[in-house]
């Protein structure tokens, strides 16, 4: 079962190896630009007029800016909302560029997706701790029977709301833990947490995505499949930082640590 247990990981490493490197991975993003810091309607190196308008975004462009819309070549005035298809589909383009219209907490912002950003280019993989069976823990987890949502800094430098919907406890090296987590819509979880090997031999905090739970509650905790958030690939995005309660003083040396730099 190890063994099975372990080609599973490397197989996971690797697909999610390609996933962030992919033309219009998480590598790929080059800005994320909010529209009420650009009253004017213009964003730093992207084309065009764009302007909030009630529950909408108002793109106005011209022929020269070469712009495209569905594929095809844009002039005059389309209304936009959030694009929820995946990022190579996003109805605005420029070039390869991909121009990603985002609502979040009633903001709106344009993300600018580029198949030639540096960061892709410059990639040399992730840096990953090998499977140990140690990491995959039993877990259960206790829903919260109600909507709680506590503020929490993000990557950018502002603070949001995190939704949290119950917790997950699990017993590591004799010790017991319990992490507060989100239920996904698939009803998998997902956890931001730090431990001890953060901000030093792992990035300064991770994600964690347990399988649904069964009907008793029960799931696997596997911290060989610890995430590296997606703003360790590039600053621009906004990423909570973990919930209060979520910065385990034990070291967890397991799953992804870091981005490689050689």
């Amino acid at each position: 079962m190890s063994t099975e247990n372990e080609e599973m990981w490397k197989h996971w490493h690797e697909q999610r190896t390609e996933t962030v490197s992919a033309p219009y991975g998480p590598l790929s993003l080059t800005g994320t630009h909010w529209l009420a810091d650009h009253a004017d309607g213009h964003l730093p190196g992207i084309p065009g007029h764009w302007a909030e308008e009630r529950d909408t975004v108002v793109l106005t462009a011209d022929p020269e800016d070469e712009l495209t819309v569905d594929g095809r070549p844009f002039s005059g005035e389309v209304r936009l909302t959030a694009d929820t298809a995946p990022i190579p589909d996003a109805r605005v383009a420029h070039g390869g560029r991909r121009l990603v219209v985002l609502r979040r907490e009633g903001l709106w912002a344009v993300r600018d997706f580029d198949p030639d950003a540096t960061a892709r280019r410059v990639f040399r993989g992730i840096e990953a701790t090998a499977y140990d069976a140690r990491w995959a823990v039993p877990g259960r987890f206790t829903p919260y029977g109600e909507d709680r949502t506590v503020l929490v800094g993000n990557a950018d430098g502002k603070e949001r709301g995190l939704g949290l919907d119950g917790e997950l406890s699990f017993r590591l090296g004799g010790v017991e833990h319990t992490l507060q987590v989100s239920v996904e819509g698939d009803g998998s979880l997902w956890a931001v947490f730090a431990d001890a090997t953060s901000g030093t031999s792992s990035y300064r905090f991770r994600f964690l995505r347990p399988a649904a739970p069964d009907a008793d509650g029960l799931t696997t905790v596997d911290f060989n499949r610890a995430l590296l958030p997606p703003c360790a690939f590039a600053d621009h995005f906004i990423c909570p930082f973990p919930p209060p309660g979520n910065t385990l003083v034990t070291e967890i040396a397991a799953g992804e640590r870091n981005l490689r730099d050689h």
